[in-house]
């Protein structure tokens, strides 16, 4: 009788494995580095950690789960300001390092949250005209920690992010602006193009950031209330909020690659309205 071995199935040549597109690549990367700390694993933790008013900056639910307490713990999170998100539950295996979720994961902040006026507040005590930074869904967590550590360091009192579509104050951000987001106040609303408005009213000037624009940084009025808002790390700022900037400047570039880093335009933006404001 013949014998004979079962092989595996060769792949066949020059079959690739299809890779994930640029985005989902690096809110995967930005997920692992965001749980490294802050998690909190299972609905009764997540539950009394709401309960307590720890300050959670997002959780993650199972999608499709029809569970009246993961209905609960979301309601309990949208209502203190949390990010309430659906994803597979195979994101949830993936993110959990207790290997017990029970289908939620919440990431605390390392800080709460204050409200826009409460930095123009800051302003007006220290006698000074308003110095904010605006992300316009920065989503890499080492470029808003830079930003925040940059801000600090400036003098800028206090930046603004939207809810949906950002990093947040995880911990891998408090690391990166060493220690920074311990004094800079962030606030975080649920629509920047009426925030940008909002501020106008308070008299304040938008500066957005944009590569084609006309006016070069240095023709910029940077000594009165200014917002200064930087754009996504892959599309920059958008639409929207490009159209409601007052004025859309850029920085003079010199070499042969046309575009910073998001945290490194920060910089020379808030330092070049510290240059004006010191003259």
């Amino acid at each position: 009788m013949s014998e004979y071995k079962k092989q595996r199935k060769p792949r066949p040549e020059g079959k690739e494995r299809r890779e994930r597109p640029d985005q989902e690549r690096r809110e995967n990367r930005q997920e692992q580095e965001a749980i490294a700390d802050g998690l909190i694993e299972g609905r009764n933790a997540v539950t009394e950690a709401l309960r307590a008013g720890t300050a959670i900056d997002k959780v993650y639910i199972a999608k499709g789960e029809t569970d009246a307490a993961l209905g609960h713990i979301a309601a309990k999170a949208k209502a203190v300001g949390a990010v309430v998100v659906d994803v597979d539950r195979r994101k949830l295996d993936f993110m959990s390092r207790t290997h017990s979720h029970q289908g939620v994961i919440a990431v605390a902040a390392v800080r709460e949250y204050v409200e826009v006026e409460d930095i123009l507040a800051i302003a007006r005590e220290k006698g000074e005209n308003p110095l904010i930074v605006v992300c316009d869904e920065l989503s890499d967590p080492h470029n808003l920690g830079a930003v925040i550590r940059t801000a600090e360091c400036a003098g800028a009192h206090g930046i603004i992010i939207p809810k949906r579509r950002s990093a947040g104050l995880t911990a891998v951000v408090a690391k990166t602006s060493a220690g920074a987001v311990a004094y800079v106040p962030v606030a975080r609303v649920p629509n920047l193009t009426k925030t940008l408005n909002d501020l106008k009213r308070e008299g304040i000037w938008i500066f957005g950031t944009a590569a084609g624009a006309t006016t070069s940084l240095y023709q910029a009025d940077l000594k009165g209330p200014a917002a200064i808002v930087i754009g996504s790390e892959g599309t920059g700022m958008s639409r929207l909020v490009a159209e409601n900037c007052d004025f859309n400047v850029s920085i003079p570039m010199k070499g042969k690659i046309n575009s910073l880093n998001a945290s490194a335009a920060a910089a020379i933006l808030l330092y070049e309205a510290v240059r004006q404001r010191n003259a």
